[in-house]
């Protein structure tokens, strides 16, 4: 993601500490170290950070598709819906509802918005999503989160953005459970990313 690409930004105002899990109040270093691991059974795995009307966003998805089939290694996707985009914070939240059938069928939604982005907007979401859920046998409900879990859902992947500063999307990070003081490392150029899974899996 090189400088002279276009990025999607965002002003945040962050504090020194946040709350997490309930009660306790952690450092911004403390959230990085906690959020920007592998899950449980893998070394190294990507890490984003992203908004489902990100263009760069888009464009990112399948280079690290690629790179997580070419490794045999995890992602694990965060929301990060800018207030600049008026559709990305509700396509999340139809994501997180097409998660709760499976992650992968979340996730292949997540592809899908981002295959049509140019074409959907506030007006029409809900008539891709509804012809997606259609595709894939899983029915969009009328009310689609009435208790306001996904939102918090949501929510909380922003808010963990947050708290370790994130000011772009896609924010990516190649993260190892292999080398305890350099434990993660950003990718800021997409043509850099295989070169830093090649580092990070040899420390």
């Amino acid at each position: 993601m090189k400088n002279t690409l276009r990025h999607c930004f965002v002003i945040l105002s962050v504090v020194g500490l946040i709350a997490l899990a309930g009660a306790a109040c952690v450092s911004a270093q403390d959230t990085l170290n906690s959020v920007l691991r592998p899950p449980k059974g893998a070394q190294v795995a990507i890490v984003v950070f992203e908004d489902l009307q990100c263009p760069m966003c888009s464009r990112t998805a399948p280079l690290i598709e690629q790179a997580s089939k070419t490794y045999k290694i995890p992602v694990v996707r965060h929301d990060f819906p800018l207030p600049i985009h008026n559709w990305s914070y509700q396509a999340a939240v139809m994501a997180r509802y097409f998660d709760t059938h499976s992650k992968a069928l979340g996730n292949e939604f997540r592809d899908y918005i981002f295959a049509n982005q140019l074409e959907i907007n506030p007006q029409n979401l809900r008539a891709y999503a509804e012809k997606f859920g259609t595709a894939h046998q899983t029915a969009l409900p009328f009310v689609l989160d009435p208790g306001g879990k996904l939102a918090a859902q949501v929510n909380a992947d922003r808010d963990l953005g947050k708290a370790i500063k994130l000011d772009h999307t896609p924010t990516v990070y190649i993260v190892s459970s292999r080398n305890s003081g350099k434990p993660y490392v950003e990718v800021k150029d997409n043509s850099q990313l295989y070169l830093t899974i090649d580092t990070m899996m040899k420390e």
